[in-house]
């Protein structure tokens, strides 16, 4: 009797336990379901330890995760998670507008403070880092975004999703009205400057201000100015691994906001000897050897250092001058 006892007791507590691991396990649909109504919501999944098991880990599982892991707080010393965190909500955006019943493909993102043991699962101790979650199989070495090959904007995180998924999502930037409105601020200024000095025009006859107006406009744009307003990125990057600054970007699909005044001052020096080495022989006292040197010096020293700094973008340029 104490025998057909314990024996209806073990087999009562395998009864519940296979009972409660089938309530506990989500089937596909249900998957499918929840990451639907939560794409419907918010483009980006914020992941907690019970929806990264469910969602992300456990099995079965017939679509993809791109998953960030970040540190947004304040506390964390990260200057590039913000803006690398608003890039991938951009992406995550733009796919939910043209793949919204696709139900291949989900964007998620995990908070260092909330979810610290999700990152020690992962052996992470640096952010940001953007994974892929293959919808069959483990991640492989590729599945990990190495930012300095690709970038951190939006569409060089749509390519890197693009390689992993064959998922193509075209990026969609919300409107930007500050431009519009600062150019017109602008315009207005010049007017009202050109209608106060309506008596004194002779300033628009000068070469040298038409010269100095063009030059700063052309620094502005061979720098890549623009691409910075276009794409925001940060004044300077910190490497995940090493933790060592970075104030030039090592990809040609991005670039710095701190290599882009590098290269305007670059091109300045280099006109500036250009200039002297111009207007040296038409000096006559006895400058002139000296303008001629000086000039010469700046654009061999200056333009060495500007393919320096190309050498740095482009790894393959075979070339350099007097800096290897």
């Amino acid at each position: 009797m104490g025998q057909r006892y314990k024996f209806g007791l073990l087999f009562l507590a395998f009864m519940v336990a296979i009972t409660f691991a089938q309530k506990s396990s989500m089937s596909l649909e249900d998957k499918i379901s929840n990451l639907q109504d939560m794409l419907y919501k918010r483009p980006i999944i914020s992941m907690n330890m019970e929806r990264w098991k469910n969602y992300v880990r456990s099995a079965p599982r017939n679509y993809s995760m791109i998953v960030m892991f970040t540190a947004l707080s304040a506390g964390v010393n990260c200057p590039i998670c913000k803006p690398a965190y608003d890039e991938f909500y951009i992406l995550a955006n733009s796919y939910r507008y043209g793949h919204m019943t696709d139900k291949a493909l989900y964007f998620g993102v995990v908070e260092f403070d909330d979810s610290p043991q999700i990152f020690q699962s992962m052996n992470l101790n640096t952010a940001p880092v953007i994974f892929h979650f293959p919808a069959k199989g483990r991640e492989k070495k590729g599945d990990q975004m190495e930012f300095q090959r690709f970038g951190i904007d939006a569409d060089a995180m749509a390519k890197f999703v693009a390689e992993r998924t064959s998922v193509h999502v075209h990026v969609l930037r919300p409107p930007n009205y500050a431009a519009p409105v600062v150019i017109m601020l602008l315009v207005m200024l010049i007017m009202g400057l050109l209608y106060m000095r309506r008596n004194n025009l002779e300033f628009l006859y000068n070469r040298t201000f038409w010269g100095l107006a063009c030059l700063t406009i052309v620094f502005c744009f061979m720098s890549g100015q623009m691409w910075n307003h276009i794409r925001g990125p940060p004044f300077f990057m910190t490497h995940p691994q090493t933790r060592e600054t970075s104030f030039i970007h090592g990809s040609t699909q991005y670039q710095l906001v701190s290599e882009t005044y590098i290269v305007l001052g670059l091109y300045v020096v280099i006109t500036c000897g250009m200039v002297l080495v111009l207007d040296a022989p038409e000096r006559k006292d006895s400058y002139r050897k000296m303008y001629a040197f000086v000039g010469l010096g700046l654009v061999a020293v200056f333009f060495s250092l500007l393919l320096s700094v190309f050498r740095m973008k482009y790894q393959g340029y075979p070339y350099h001058f007097l800096f290897n």
